[in-house]
């Protein structure tokens, strides 16, 4: 390979040839997956050390824009306190720390609703981890599990200092600051106590990353005594676990793409057996959760049986199958979410590309009249915050637009009143006035109307550059967000947009149907055909790609099927070698994700559908617009070998300007810690304002 830092990388070729279906398939840069082969580190570190040049002239830019994002956010700050138990919990951030800290103190008396003053100095202020002090030594720190028993007197919570996912689960006495000789290596994020305590209920994964055991820690007993008290064997099922908030029954769910199932204990006897609430139907999928109607125990049950977008039923917990619908089915309105208190539902859904929540009250005779709450913008997102109190006479709830910084609201259930607890500081005079928000739509090569965020300074004339931002995978909905950081990027002159395409969940399950498995091209041509409505109705005068991940594919696509459209694209973590992925079921997260992307191994239409979209495999020989690729060494999602492959094979047919960042102690959320993202996003912003004259 080369070495010259002028001159790009070049990866040697070792001719590898793939079989499947009658089809064969040469790949000459599979051997970059081996990372523990010095010659593949010595690539990347090379691949870095190119970027770092071609990257040089943007040094002050970088170092501009992390000013700027350093200088908007206040550093020392305080989130709005939670009450559980007999504490109010909270957590703070700390001027030059990267990492928070999570804190508490006690209520003063049982009706004391209103939380204390987001203050330095709060009375009996007790500090429960700080996490700067638990990533001292290290590159990397993650946080994952973090739990406290009922009574607030242990804490639970794991840590990953490698960004491999693994974490180590540790318990520390709240009344003493000791920590117990509990400690369980090789975990996954998410634990629970039982109401008393006593046991510990934690997720380990596979060989493939997959959570698929829960098991029972007995406090003071040795982890190798731990009881597995569940088990999945099916490679397509992802195990998780919950609580009901009535803290009744502790949950297991259990879940493919298409299909889950719920299993319950009562929360009190935690050695008792986990039993199935509905046994899994395939392509059925429901969650549940607990509720008290006219003094009868009964579980809600939200499932998409016969019911696309999903409907809400409710039936005694001694037999779910006796159901009664409360909310049934509609064609416009896709129904997210349902969390039950003492007197009342929240129910979250989504109409028009935008969530919604209404409020249900429950009282002595059954159900009451549903409200939906209004929040006076049209994009907005809106969701409830943590609300662990059971019978809490307020609801918190989380509200953001793209103009708008985060707000949490306190909704007070008996008046209706919205108490603001807390706006998001943005400092050195953000004016919301200056900037506005506005939905647009493109028309798709099938006539389908695709929704376009667009969010810019109202000074902006157009046309004017553009950073064009798609996912559009596993129903994910990119609902409207305010960012600090995206200021840098609107006050220079760029207008943000957000490719509503399909694959996501925006517009209801049947928009995620039509861009998975065999029409998975829809969220490829969707976004193409936002791209060029924006240059030919005169808004774009250029436009730089965004996305990551799975939008990491959506990036490698737009490529290769419309190169001349974009002045740039930008790949984080991308997923540009999907067919070598879901070919190899030994590797994380493979066989679940064959009912997203159909299952190449076993048949030949998907085996030929995906080849003909794969990033990786269509890199043919035309002209490429600058691409940056991102990516992490431990990342154990999208592993770093797919982008590296894909620059190479670039390369390799003399595309210019293309540039390879890999981070070499992170995973696939990339670098931890606050200062050191922040820098990581003024590095990509220097990039997009580069490709588009504004740097």
């Amino acid at each position: 390979m080369g070495q010259s830092m002028t001159t790009a990388p070049e990866a040697k070729k070792v001719p590898l040839q793939r079989e499947h279906h009658g089809d064969a398939f040469v790949d000459n840069y599979e051997w970059l997956r081996d990372k523990e082969n010095p010659e593949v580190v010595a690539y990347l570190e090379a691949e870095n050390a190119f970027t770092d040049a071609q990257t040089v002239h943007l040094g002050a830019l970088r170092e501009k824009i992390f000013g700027e994002i350093k200088n908007r956010t206040q550093e020392t700050d305080m989130s709005v306190p939670v009450r559980r138990g007999e504490w109010w919990y909270y957590s703070r951030t700390i001027e030059g720390k990267q990492y928070g800290v999570s804190c508490r103190c006690p209520i003063e008396s049982d009706d004391d609703w209103e939380p204390p003053q987001l203050d330095a100095d709060v009375p009996g202020e007790v500090v429960l981890l700080d996490a700067n002090a638990e990533a001292e030594g290290h590159d990397f720190f993650s946080l994952g599990s973090f739990t406290v028993t009922e009574d607030g007197t242990l804490l639970a919570y794991a840590v990953d200092t490698t960004g491999d996912e693994r974490y180590t689960l540790r318990v520390k006495d709240l009344r003493t600051g000791e920590m117990l000789g509990d400690e369980i290596e090789n975990t996954f994020p998410g634990a629970l106590w039982d109401n008393s305590g006593t046991f510990l209920f934690y997720l380990t994964v596979d060989d493939a990353w997959r959570p698929d055991t829960v098991w029972r820690h007995e406090l003071g007993t040795p982890a190798s005594d731990d009881v597995s008290v569940f088990h999945e064997s099916d490679e397509r099922y992802w195990v998780g676990m919950g609580t009901t908030r009535s803290r009744k029954f502790l949950v297991i769910e259990v879940g493919s793409k298409i299909t889950s199932e719920s299993r319950v204990v009562d929360a009190d006897d935690p050695t008792g057996e986990f039993k199935v609430v509905l046994p899994r139907r395939e392509g059925v999928e429901y969650g549940i959760d607990h509720v008290v109607v006219a003094g009868e125990d009964r579980f809600l049950i939200m499932h998409n049986d016969g019911a696309e977008n999903f409907e809400l039923a409710d039936a005694p917990v001694s037999d779910p199958t006796d159901q009664r619908v409360l909310i049934a089915h509609r064609d416009t309105v896709r129904l997210e979410d349902v969390e039950a208190f003492q007197d009342h539902l929240v129910v979250g859904y989504r109409r028009d590309a935008i969530s919604r929540i209404a409020l249900w009250p429950i009282n002595a005779d059954g159900y009451g009249e549903l409200t939906e709450i209004d929040f006076g913008e049209e994009l907005y997102t809106a969701a409830p915050g943590a609300n662990p109190e059971w019978s809490s006479p307020y609801l918190r709830l989380g509200f953001t637009s793209f103009i708008t910084p985060g707000r949490v609201f306190d909704f007070e259930l008996s008046t209706g009143e919205m108490h603001l607890r807390k706006e998001q500081p943005v400092l050195g005079g953000y004016d919301h006035a200056m900037y506005e928000q506005k939905r647009d739509w493109a028309v798709a090569e099938d006539g389908t109307r695709i929704p376009i965020s667009v969010v810019k300074r109202k000074d902006t004339n157009e046309p004017a550059p553009t950073l064009l931002y798609g996912y559009g995978s596993y129903e994910s909905s990119i609902d409207p967000s305010f960012s600090v950081a995206r200021l840098s990027l609107l006050d220079r002159g760029m207008v943000f947009m957000v490719a509503h395409v399909r694959g996501g969940g925006e517009m209801g399950r049947r928009w995620y149907d039509n861009g998975k498995t065999l029409t998975k091209k829809n969220t490829f041509t969707d976004f193409v055909a936002c791209a060029r409505h924006i240059r030919d109705s005169g808004q774009a005068s250029a436009v730089v790609a965004d996305g990551g991940s799975a939008g990491g594919l959506l990036m490698g696509a737009v490529a290769n099927l419309a190169p001349e459209l974009f002045d740039g694209i930008l790949a984080n973590v991308p997923f540009v070698d999907p067919l070598t992925s879901i070919l190899d079921p030994s590797l994380p997260l493979t066989v679940i994700e064959w009912d997203e992307w159909g299952n190449p191994l076993a048949d030949a239409d998907v085996y030929a559908y995906m080849k003909s979209y794969s990033p990786y495999e269509n890199v043919t020989d035309q002209k490429y617009p600058p691409i940056l690729a991102v990516t992490s060494i431990n990342d154990t999602r999208v592993l770093y070998v797919e982008p590296a492959k894909w620059v190479a094979k670039l390369r390799e047919v003399g595309a210019e300007s293309v540039l390879l960042k890999t981070e070499m102690s992170a995973g696939h959320g990339g670098v931890s810690g606050r200062y050191e993202k922040w820098k990581e996003v003024a590095f990509e912003f220097a990039w997009v304002l580069d490709r588009v004259g504004l740097s």
